[in-house]
């Protein structure tokens, strides 16, 4: 069988899985049948500090950031901010304890079946993210593990902490990938996954841990298509057909993400939304869409990658996008002197008003009826296909 032929067989397969789950009485359309609220699952947030915050988000799931960082100035003078295995170890048992703490209000996430129980008790289901794997550097491997075996003890510590989700790196690479601003001054390196990252690969699969690519270079990316078991998502990103930009996926990962039966989450960023004067919410709507051609409308997703509120910042200058921009200037002129792909003009705005607020999800909801998706295709875009690879993976 030649390899566009199996790609073919395994993308049909992986359609059939996706519509049987529409039978599944866990999936988004049983509990639809019982309430008038759609089903809302945000693809990144993180925890607020004021938990009302979470019911006001009207989110009945979310993929939630617990990382934390330790800026590291690269060789080249840029810097890069690594989520290492004694920050996250802290930050997760922080993040467990406060959802322990409030269960009137948060679930940790950690099975698929969670989201259906949460919406029925009226809590929010989080499900714990790092956002790369540099926590994990430090472990060791034979290359013959099992499901039993004493190496990657760091990841085993996480995974009983509640991590679900693991991000390969962020922005640049590590061990085990490449990132997508890993460059050498001609924009762009395109890193593969490496061999480490193909037996990170199989422990995550094995663990049920959901691999989210996210920031790795594309060709990352595609390598993790093709090596993962399971669905894979990216849980933040942007189009490259519509902002040619070394973070934006180009069409032929988003394909294979969807391939795999994964899910492709468009984040808030709208430097990397659109190359217009003023983001507007039909720019939202466009990037959508454009996943929806590329990768079919189950591949779809929302995410945020802002706090539930919103971009602090721009919230507290009411969304003054010209003035609001300017804190990320410097950060975009070292990449611009990298000749990074894309940043060679600054960019103008941070946020789509609109959508930077606490009811973004409504307010997609009402866009897409306007742009006439049928009801259907928003059950999958704002919440059922994030529910239905959660459930897939996370068993």
């Amino acid at each position: 069988m030649t390899i566009s032929a199996c790609n073919q067989s395994r993308r049909t397969l992986l359609k059939g899985i996706a519509a049987a789950s529409l039978l599944c009485p866990l999936y988004s359309s049983s509990v639809l049948a019982q309430s008038k609220k759609r089903l809302y699952i945000d693809g990144l947030s993180f925890l607020p500090e004021n938990l009302d915050d979470v019911r006001a988000s009207k989110l009945d799931a979310y993929i939630c950031d617990i990382s934390d960082i330790e800026a590291i100035t690269q060789a080249d003078g840029t810097t890069n901010y690594k989520r290492s295995y004694k920050a996250c170890i802290a930050s997760i048992k922080k993040a467990e304890k406060i959802v322990n703490d409030n269960p009137t209000i948060l679930m940790q996430g950690l099975s698929g079946r969670d989201i259906a129980i949460a919406r029925e008790e009226q809590h929010t289901a989080v499900y714990f993210q790092i956002q790369g794997a540099d926590c994990v550097e430090d472990d060791s491997f034979d290359g013959n593990e099992g499901e039993n075996s004493e190496h990657w003890q760091h990841l085993n510590e996480f995974h009983q902490h509640g991590l679900r989700v693991l991000q390969l790196t962020h922005h640049y690479g590590n061990r085990f990938a490449g990132g997508a601003l890993d460059n050498d001054g001609t924009q762009g390196l395109n890193k593969p996954l490496t061999t480490d990252g193909q037996q990170l690969i199989s422990a995550l699969n094995q663990r049920n841990i959901l691999i989210d690519v996210s920031h790795s270079s594309p060709q990352t990316a595609l390598d993790t298509a093709k090596a993962s078991t399971m669905p894979i998502v990216q849980s933040h990103g942007a189009v490259r057909s519509i902002v040619n930009n070394a973070r934006c996926s180009p069409d032929e990962v988003i394909r294979a993400i969807a391939d795999t039966g994964g899910v492709f989450g468009v984040f808030m960023m709208s430097f990397w939304l659109t190359n217009e004067p003023v983001p507007t919410l039909d720019d939202y709507i466009r990037q959508l869409d454009r996943v929806a051609r590329i990768g079919g409308v189950n591949a779809v997703g929302i995410a945020n990658d802002y706090p539930l509120r919103g971009q602090e910042n721009l919230l507290a200058l009411d969304n003054n996008n010209a003035e609001g921009v300017k804190q990320y200037h410097a950060w975009w002129q070292s990449l611009a002197e990298k000749n990074v792909l894309g940043f060679e003009s600054l960019p103008q705005h941070v946020v789509i008003p609109e959508l930077n607020n606490i009811d973004r999800m409504s307010r997609i909801d009402d866009a897409l009826a306007k742009a006439r998706y049928k009801s259907s295709d928003r059950d999958r875009f704002l919440g059922g296909n994030w529910q239905r690879v959660l459930n897939q993976v996370l068993v």
